[in-house]
């Protein structure tokens, strides 16, 4: 197991606040080392992990509050 794979296993979820209210499209975040941030699927939490950089989670969050992904 490499060493990114252990820190996501390690790392603090937390789900948005913006999530469904029934549970369902919901997306947590996790703080990583380096700056960087891991998104996914709270219904699948063994499932695949988005790895932002520090300027790809800046653009992702502007393009989030412009309404770009609705």
């Amino acid at each position: 197991m490499d060493d990114l794979t252990q820190e996501i296993d390690k790392a603090h979820w937390r789900k948005s606040s913006l999530s469904g209210s029934d549970g369902s499209d919901c997306v947590e975040i996790a703080a990583l080392s380096a700056g960087r941030r891991a998104v996914r699927d709270s219904k699948d939490p063994g499932g695949p992990a988005l790895i932002l950089t520090p300027g790809q989670w800046t653009a992702f969050v502007t393009g989030v509050r412009n309404g770009n992904f609705g």
